[in-house]
């Protein structure tokens, strides 16, 4: 790997291209032609446009991360000086949960990280909420942890304040394991590696970041974090989500993508989403972890006065219009007359695995194109 992180460095942060189109390059050379990452870096642009197809801005794409190979050789070279370790998406010891779950569209072709990676191979939690929670979810995070590290099962945090955090922290207390996965580059974790030093070292706590290393933390790394953290999860339990939001955004994308996701069904009295979480199709769950079968009456009449539409209507409705052209957040409120805010929306848009966004201003959205026959690296 230490000859082939620096390719593996440029292709992974390519500008732009997203996953699934990094992916489905990676399957076409490495798959189908038998080339290492290196191999393709020394095509000619007459052969990475023949035969793979690409166009002028994307094989402009390819010479600046071409231009950027030595950078990117000084950069791999001290992250191996310093401990980390780079898995690009070919490797035997990459996720298969985290694969499995994201699938080809979804899954970043590089992992960083310090640590134990044989914690990856473990069964694997991830119990999420608000930054702001309420001492009772709080109180729900820490009993979670508790179960999970009795059974041996790993708890993926995304080191975020309130659930996230009281989540390692429980972990490590109740002498489990857990993977921090991180909404920056894995070289700018400083005060983080002196806090958790011990358990980094004792092999309990693995460090990921799927962003360029010395990527400082920014919130949309933060939103683009949050997929990974469901992604290496093999159960997921939410503690409190608001109806926007980050917590918001990632279960009910999980939701769309058939994950199981665990809810705390809340008290009557408190001012959250888990109801509606639970209206979407999540399971409800009691202090323990353990699926309520039947909602008692008035819980279920809550549901029904909070939500007055069945929501999956207006997803329906977005994405039929959308097929139609390109359209702002403000357009789409307009024609579909819907009660959703700007916010919801505009995560709602973001999350969806049929929807693109186009660069303009405003921010317009429409529907990808479909790949026909596309091949997967998870074959």
């Amino acid at each position: 790997m230490n000859n082939e992180a620096a390719y593996w460095i440029a292709l992974a942060h390519l500008p732009r291209w997203g996953y699934l189109k990094i992916n489905n390059l990676i399957i076409k050379f490495y798959h189908e032609n038998k080339l290492t990452p290196e191999d393709f870096f020394q095509l000619s642009e007459s052969e990475w446009s023949n035969q793979y197809g690409l166009g002028y801005k994307e094989i402009e794409d390819l010479k600046i991360a071409k231009s950027e190979l030595a950078n990117n050789a000084f950069l791999a070279e001290s992250l191996f000086n310093e401990g980390y370790e780079l898995i690009p998406i070919t490797s035997p010891e990459y996720s298969k949960t985290l694969k499995n779950n994201l699938k080809t569209a979804h899954t970043p072709a590089l992992l960083y990280m310090k640590g134990n990676k044989q914690i990856m191979t473990e069964k694997s939690i991830a119990i999420v909420g608000s930054r702001s929670a309420s001492d009772l979810s709080l109180g729900f995070t820490d009993n979670i942890a508790k179960l999970a590290s009795k059974e041996y099962k790993v708890v993926v945090s995304g080191f975020a304040k309130g659930v996230d955090k009281r989540a390692l922290d429980s972990a490590i207390k109740y002498k489990g394991q857990s993977i921090i996965v991180l909404p920056q580059g894995i070289m700018t974790f400083g005060s983080g590696y002196k806090t958790y030093y011990k358990q980094i070292v004792d092999g309990d706590v693995l460090v990921l970041s799927v962003f360029f290393p010395k990527a400082p933390w920014k919130a949309e790394l933060a939103m683009a974090r949050n997929p990974i953290i469901y992604g290496l999860a093999s159960e997921i339990y939410v503690a409190e989500s608001s109806d926007k939001g980050g917590t918001w955004s990632g279960v009910t994308d999980g939701l769309r993508k058939n994950r199981l996701i665990y809810v705390r069904n809340p008290e009557p009295n408190e001012n959250n989403a888990n109801l509606l979480l639970i209206q979407k199709g999540a399971v409800a769950v009691d202090f323990n972890g353990m699926p309520i079968k039947e909602l008692v009456p008035d819980e279920k009449q809550m549901i029904i006065s909070l939500v007055q539409e069945p929501e999956i209507n207006y997803e329906y409705n977005i994405i039929e219009l959308l097929k139609t052209g390109e359209y702002g957040v403000k357009d789409i409120l307009r024609k579909i007359q819907m009660n959703w805010t700007e916010e919801q929306l505009r995560d709602f848009l973001r999350t969806h695995k049929e929807v693109k966004s186009i660069n303009k201003k405003p921010l317009r959205f429409t529907i990808k194109n479909l790949v026909s026959k596309q091949k997967s690296l998870f074959d």
